[in-house]
């Protein structure tokens, strides 16, 4: 028996290795993955140029704010710079601030088809002073947010050279207030609290390649069996084979196949930024994954999420795996008892509905703080592979919690194993779908 598993399990693993459509999908999963990843340096390459020197040309009507304006702009530019490191979208090399005495429509004629940029500052009696921003096309973001705070803060410094207010007086009157945050609970802290603001907005963005390799997994083994009911050669191969080494090779091969997809993403992401290291030059363009991944991972650092992950990564693991199996058993029950995919495709929908409110209940998780109800729901099987997790970064359930997720989905796979099989038993070689659900219910009951 264990030879005809190992048989079937190889034919169909191989089979998917094999088949056109993994060849052809992963070709272009891989590119785009590798292309996303480097989306600014294949862009430079076909005439864009995210570095091109940028000149910023400030008509001054006031003869006298564009010395402010230029200390304001290069100070804003360089605290930028040391906060944000090599992630920094301004660069001060690659910006020339020119005063000009031309007037705006000749500068508007030279800027055409480039990115410069033309400031003109006119006096205002009432406001001491306006300002217009003119470019051929779109400002980089970074880059106006600098331009309109210099702009403001030139206006502060001339606003107040002509005003009798005491600078110290007006420089207190300016900052910002200082505020402390306190939380009386001893078991809590300002870090987890950080930590769960993060991990709200991220974790679901890690958890969602997971949700659709679910998807993908029950409609793989759905198919297969439709696939083979319908073309007869069912008969053939349980006639050779008893219908549980036919259920557990089936089981195991599409598990096997998703867990190789999901190995294969993570290694085209990884070439991706090999990719972008080995080819990004820092001499002629900004790399800004660098930095902005290094902040990422510092501001996990500081609020204590990079602690938890030493339990929280596997006990994620153990609960997806599990759930892989649970999710493929189910599917698998269901679709012997249908004959063609149109069926099965209607009795798949409460699966999909459970997972996808898994799903949604992860995203919501911060919501929930403190509820039993939110706790409950992360020991059901189904939901618990994606709630459980979410629920123990932020900190709102315990690794007990978690470990008691996992025990009931092993009991959950144990139980769907013991009676799906009965079920699968009798829907394999079964062409009628009248009466599904009461013919499911007596195989279950059957000893």
């Amino acid at each position: 028996m264990m030879n005809k598993f190992m048989f079937l399990t190889n034919y169909g693993f191989k089979k998917k290795l094999k088949s056109k459509a993994f060849i052809i999908s992963n070709i272009i999963l891989f590119i785009l993955l590798v292309a996303i990843t480097n989306i600014d340096h294949i862009i430079h390459f076909f005439g864009g140029d995210f570095n091109e020197n940028v000149k910023i040309y400030v008509v001054d009507h006031t003869n006298e704010s564009y010395e402010i304006f230029k200390e304001n702009f290069l100070n804003i530019s360089n605290s930028v710079a040391s906060d944000g490191d090599s992630g920094s979208s301004i660069d001060d090399e690659k910006t020339e601030i020119i005063l000009s005495d031309k007037k705006v429509d000749d500068l508007e004629l030279e800027i055409k088809g480039k990115s410069d940029i033309i400031i003109e500052i006119n006096q205002d009696l009432t406001n001491y002073l306006n300002a217009t921003i003119i470019s051929d096309g779109y400002i980089d973001s970074f880059t106006y947010q600098n331009i309109v705070q210099s702009i403001s803060n030139t206006k502060y410094s001339i606003a107040l050279k002509y005003s009798n207010i005491d600078p110290d007086e007006l420089g207190k009157i300016s900052l910002a207030p200082v505020i402390e945050r306190f939380i009386l609970d001893e078991d809590k802290s300002t870090e987890e609290e950080n930590s769960n603001m993060i991990m709200s907005v991220v974790f679901p963005t890690v958890i969602l390649p997971f949700f659709m390799l679910i998807l993908l997994l029950i409609q793989m083994i759905g198919g297969e069996i439709n696939e083979e009911k319908t073309t007869r050669s069912m008969e053939v191969i349980i006639s050779n084979v008893s219908p549980k080494v036919h259920f557990f090779s089936k089981v195991v091969a599409n598990n096997l196949f998703v867990i190789l997809q999901a190995v294969l993403v993570f290694l085209y992401s990884i070439v991706g930024l090999i990719v972008r290291n080995v080819f990004a030059s820092s001499g002629n363009m900004v790399d800004n994954l660098g930095g902005q991944v290094n902040g990422f991972f510092s501001t996990l650092s500081e609020s204590g999420v990079m602690d938890k992950l030493a339990y929280v990564i596997p006990i994620t693991l153990i609960l997806m795996i599990l759930s892989f199996v649970a999710y493929s058993l189910i599917a698998g029950v269901l679709a012997s008892m249908t004959v063609n995919a149109e069926d099965y495709q209607q009795v798949q929908t409460p699966i999909i509905i459970i997972c996808l409110i898994g799903y949604y209940l992860a995203v919501m998780a911060g919501m929930f703080n403190g509820s039993i109800f939110i706790k409950f729901l992360s020991y059901v099987p189904l939901i618990s592979c994606l709630l459980s997790p979410a629920l123990l970064i932020i900190g709102q359930i315990s690794i007990i919690d978690s470990l008691i997720s996992i025990v009931v989905m092993l009991l959950f796979v144990f139980i769907c194993t013991k009676y799906g099989l009965r079920i699968y038993k009798i829907g394999i070689l079964n062409y009628s779908t009248d009466k599904m659900w009461k013919k499911m219910f007596k195989a279950v009951k059957k000893n």
